[in-house]
């Protein structure tokens, strides 16, 4: 990379890459970081989710934040979405039950039931 062309390419490739890869992911994966999600632990769980994907090395999946989602004394949230199918939110989530949704939902496509808070 020489030049602010050079730049602009490389951004202009990655935007793509990041493109196709939304449209093709199997779930997306959002976890509620406002304040109080935060202050409930929800760095935590993002950590867990993250590193539990990359250890399973699993690729159809977009993991992502927003902010208070207005369940505050669910905190931490974490929803997890599926084209054509209704969204599972997940309320309470501690480390380890991030990494059993990783395990069971994401790559096993079993919901964890024991710690659903809504499904819409």
């Amino acid at each position: 990379m020489k030049t602010l062309s050079d730049l602009r390419a490389i951004k202009e490739k990655a935007r793509k890459e990041m493109a196709a890869r939304e449209q093709s992911a199997k779930y997306r994966v959002v976890v509620a970081m406002g304040t109080c999600g935060i202050a409930a632990g929800a760095r935590a769980v993002m950590s867990a989710i993250l590193d539990e994907i990359n250890k399973r090395n699993i690729a159809d999946t977009i993991v992502t934040q927003t902010g208070c989602l207005g369940y505050c004394d669910q905190e931490p949230l974490v929803q997890v979405a599926q084209a054509d199918k209704e969204t599972i939110t997940y309320g309470k989530v501690t480390p380890e039950i991030a990494r059993r949704i990783v395990v069971d939902h994401i790559a096993g496509d079993r919901i964890v039931s024991d710690h659903v808070f809504m499904q819409t």
